[in-house]
């Protein structure tokens, strides 16, 4: 009966089969379910509710903390389970059918959902299912690898179906730092001024009574698929580097630089590998996922302490990790993602974000989310929770794609999720804007400069040249603004000629 797992003697008689606990979803239903960016989320119901819809009309609205892992969203697209899907994913199925208009996805920053929902601006789920590694003698339910948005969805749901996964250890029980909002407007600031600080409960309250169904679990998470570092990821590692290290010498940062808040993406754990063999020590994360370039920096003796809400690992990384956990646990907590992304405990804390731009273009407005303007690529994430309430706001990028054919750096943005005024420094390759201070015109001047590959430098600063000449606080020529973005749909290249 895993006792050592259930340790609720009255919930044994609802440990039953994934199809037994799926059938307790109904169409039409929204559902929450754990999971963010492949850790911690329910599997055995899901595939159950696959199953289920390959053989009946069966549509839900799912909410999750981030994307799943297990190639589920794809499953869950392709059996036309999904009628709406929010706040992120990152699968390349669902991704198909949500620029298809088959799936309604709602994109939004991974602060906001359970906010929306505490408020009834967005509906609650009907019925939650959680992976855990324990129901406590409470009957209160101890996460897997990650938090994500399960506490407050299971506080929200009418019924909740717990997974219990054998493929964790019950080592991760006392990992996790539960601590929720109270209702606006009268609410508490967040008691939460270290990064190492706990303020809430180990595991997650919930009366045991709504506890409709246990299922014992075999399914391990998936891995993440963490690219090695290249010659340019290590140019923009070297870049942030000198900069951290100039601000330092200034005074503007300590030597322990500030929490560090590091977007999901090969890009961005190639940079954050790239402290390892930097001069700054006593480092502390203060992010949402926990990836190998954490650990590598553990390892390296340069990390202290690292707050997320997840953690996201490689299959090699994770097996070392996990198996060895009691070596880092005490410097690790996993917080809910409304907490581990809170505008007030970002401002507050002084972070440093760092995430990963699709384009931006000459005034610093960036594009993390759609490509050529129309289609998602998988949502912002916890990218704008930060980059408005960093102390310095990140964005990281190699300057050219496919080839030499798109420019990263572009005339506008042909969408934009973070403007001009809530960032801070770009990166590429090819250097370092600091756009701190600089009026929109200077701003051009330096990432032209600086950032922009040198095969369509010349290119955008004859743009920026013309639309000059033609005037305005933030000059532009509106007829060709674009122009680059369609070269690239009708020719293939940004800079195909007519």
């Amino acid at each position: 009966m895993h006792s050592e797992r259930i340790r609720l003697a009255s919930l044994y008689d609802k440990v039953m089969s994934a199809a037994e606990a799926a059938a307790l979803i109904e169409d039409g239903m929204t559902v929450g379910m754990s999971g963010f960016a492949c850790a911690g989320d329910a599997k055995a119901v899901p595939f159950a509710l696959v199953e289920r819809a390959s053989r009946e009309p069966l549509r839900i609205s799912l909410v999750t903390g981030a994307s799943l892992g297990n190639s589920l969203d794809q499953h869950m697209a392709e059996s036309g389970l999904l009628a709406r899907r929010m706040p992120f994913q990152a699968d390349p199925a669902l991704r198909k059918a949500i620029n298809a208009g088959e799936v309604m996805f709602i994109d939004q920053h991974l602060s906001e959902t359970v906010e929306q929902m505490r408020s009834h601006q967005l509906k609650r789920s009907d019925i939650t299912v959680i992976e855990a590694v324990a129901i406590t003698e409470d009957g209160h339910i101890v996460p897997s690898a990650s938090v994500g948005n399960s506490a407050n969805l299971a506080e929200f749901a009418e019924r909740v179906i717990v997974e219990i996964s054998l493929r964790y250890g019950s080592n991760l029980e006392g990992l996790h730092d539960i601590y929720l909002p109270a209702n606006r407007p009268e609410r508490p600031p967040i008691p939460l001024v270290r990064v190492d600080q706990r303020i809430g409960r180990t595991a997650i309250p919930i009366d045991p009574a709504r506890i409709a169904a246990i299922v014992i679990s075999e399914y391990s998470d998936s891995p993440a698929k963490v690219l090695p570092a290249d010659a340019d990821t290590q140019a923009i590692a070297k870049h942030l580097i000198g900069f951290f290290a100039n601000e330092v010498e200034r005074g503007r940062l300590p030597r322990n630089l500030a929490p560090l808040q590091v977007g999901v993406g090969s890009i961005a754990n190639a940079v954050m590998a790239g402290l390892v063999d930097s001069p700054f020590e006593n480092l502390s994360m203060y992010s949402e996922v926990l990836q190998d370039s954490t650990f590598e920096l553990f390892d390296a003796g340069k990390l202290d302490f690292a707050s997320g809400s997840a953690i996201v690992l490689s299959e090699t990384r994770g097996a070392q990790v996990f198996g060895d956990f009691a070596r880092y646990k005490e410097r690790l907590v996993l917080r809910p993602q409304e907490i581990s992304n809170h505008p007030e405990v970002a401002r507050r804390l002084g972070i440093i974000g760092i995430n990963t731009a699709l384009e931006f273009d000459l005034y610093g407005n960036v594009n993390s989310t759609h490509v050529g303007g129309t289609h998602m690529m998988n949502g912002i994430g916890g990218s704008g929770d930060f980059a408005r309430n960093a102390q310095l706001a990140i964005f990281v990028t190699k300057s050219i794609a496919k080839d030499g054919a798109i420019s990263s750096v572009v005339p506008m943005v042909s969408h934009v999720d973070h403007t001009e005024h809530d960032v801070d420094i770009l990166v590429t390759e090819q250097g370092l804007a600091d756009l701190r201070g600089l009026a929109p015109r200077e701003r051009a001047r330096v990432i032209i400069d600086n950032c922009v590959h040198p095969d369509y430098r010349e290119a955008l600063g004859g743009y920026f040249a013309a639309a000059c000449a033609r005037g305005g606080q933030t000059p532009h020529l509106l007829e060709e603004a674009l122009s680059w973005h369609i070269n690239l749909g009708q020719r293939g290249h940004m800079l195909a000629a007519d």
